[in-house]
């Protein structure tokens, strides 16, 4: 497997890396844009070209180790899927390492938000997205990824941030007071302290790049505009490692348009920064 930031194979070594780095390539239940199955290697190329010094941070975090785990490949249905994450997500947290996917689609956030609540107790998922997925179920599956957080809004204090579209039916699984709307977020001066007040002290991020405006992230699935600019996301996040323990994360629904690289390198630095802040903030 090839090491995210092209970096040496000292640094990317199982026994010694802080980090795993876990790929999920499915792609099985979108519904409109397809390609979310070829994010990682996208990723990887673009993090191959993107420097590993973190000015914000002073830091080279790669200097703690970045092993990449070989994909879970699971595609023969939705519940099969959620079955074999759910179960190696089960397996690597009992490594003691800090844990990190990149999907594939957000249904693939469905096992391992299961494991990680499983395991921590009073757990919030901080979920920033276009997208409310409060599906109960959707085209006769539950592990769709327009269900991705309903089993979290029933099992978890969920964070929602960024959401600007939803069908009428998940209203009944929202909790408008943990709902921050792209609206909200653009009219409110104090979102982003009422935000971290209501979560717990430990939090599983999950990431939809639809949450970013499609001038800056036009390669997902479903873009929404009026979404999120990459400043807003970045302090934002900025100020959860600050004062939350991140117990680990994932990133989403990336689908590469060809001969358009900037949203593959959006989402390289994106992983980065979050490890930076990890190192610096709540490395445990």
């Amino acid at each position: 497997m090839k090491s995210f930031g092209g970096i040496d194979d000292k640094y990317s070594d199982y026994k010694t890396a802080s980090v795993l780095l876990q790929s999920i390539p499915y792609d099985g239940t979108t519904t409109w844009g397809k390609g979310s199955d070829k994010a990682f290697e996208a990723i990887i190329e673009a993090s191959e070209n993107m420097e590993l010094y973190d000015i914000e941070t002073d830091s080279e975090v790669y200097l703690n180790g970045i092993h990449t785990l070989n994909p879970i490949n699971e595609k023969s249905s939705p519940e099969a899927v959620f079955a074999s994450v759910y179960s190696k997500t089960k397996e690597l947290l009992q490594t003691g390492k800090f844990l990190t996917f990149l999907g594939g689609e957000h249904s693939v956030s469905i096992g391992v938000i299961k494991a990680f609540y499983e395991k921590y107790e009073n757990l919030t998922v901080l979920q920033l997205d276009a997208h409310a997925d409060l599906r109960k179920s959707y085209l006769g599956s539950k592990y769709n990824h327009a269900c991705a957080l309903h089993d979290a809004s029933l099992n978890t204090n969920l964070i929602q941030i960024g959401i600007r579209s939803m069908d009428k039916c998940e209203k009944q699984y929202l909790k408008r007071e943990n709902c921050f709307f792209a609206q909200d977020i653009k009219l409110s001066k104090d979102w982003v302290d009422n935000s971290i007040s209501k979560m717990t002290d430990k939090v599983y991020l999950t990431i939809d790049l639809d949450v970013f405006d499609p001038s800056i992230m036009p390669a997902t699935g479903t873009p929404e505009p009026g979404g999120l600019d990459w400043d807003t996301v970045i302090s934002y996040l900025h100020r959860v490692f600050q004062q939350k323990e991140i117990v680990g994360f994932d990133i989403v629904e990336l689908a590469p348009i060809k001969n358009l690289s900037h949203p593959n390198f959006l989402t390289s630095k994106l992983y980065y920064k979050l490890l930076s802040y990890k190192a610096k903030y709540n490395a445990k």
